[in-house]
């Protein structure tokens, strides 16, 4: 059932990614939201998690120090593919279900969405660090 609710940002969410076209996502992925909509309370940007490293790393990739996915065993090493950042309708989003009528939505901590947003700035080459390819 989709969310009501704006989630607040660093809140790790289900997200259904039907509807879009390859090579973009196309199926359900855990999310991290990194921030609601300003002016529109029906969406929030996220970043796909994924327990899948890349293939390279680099820099606008994030190895979270702590699996949230609750899914998943805690020492299962997940990964932020911040070049992957999207704005989605509520309408996509969903909490994990973790028992019949139970749901819940994990969080990161403020440091590790702080490491996730700067290294979308990377991967859009909005960092100040980051030089601009031509």
């Amino acid at each position: 059932m989709p969310l009501k609710f704006q989630p607040k940002a660093g809140s790790v969410v289900i997200c259904d990614f039907h509807g879009f076209v390859t090579p973009e996502m196309v199926k359900k992925r855990p999310v991290v939201v990194i921030a609601k909509h300003k002016q529109n309370s029906q969406l929030v940007t996220v970043v796909p998690l994924s327990t899948t490293q890349p293939k390279p790393v680099a820099p606008y990739h994030h190895k979270l120090k702590e699996n949230p996915l609750p899914d998943k065993p805690k020492d299962v090493v997940t990964w932020a593919k911040c070049d992957m950042v999207v704005t989605v309708s509520l309408a996509r989003l969903d909490r994990y279900k973790i028992a019949k009528r139970e749901y819940v939505v994990p969080a990161i901590s403020a440091e590790e969405l702080a490491a996730i947003r700067h290294c979308v700035g990377i991967a859009l080459h909005i960092d100040k660090n980051t030089p601009v390819e031509g």
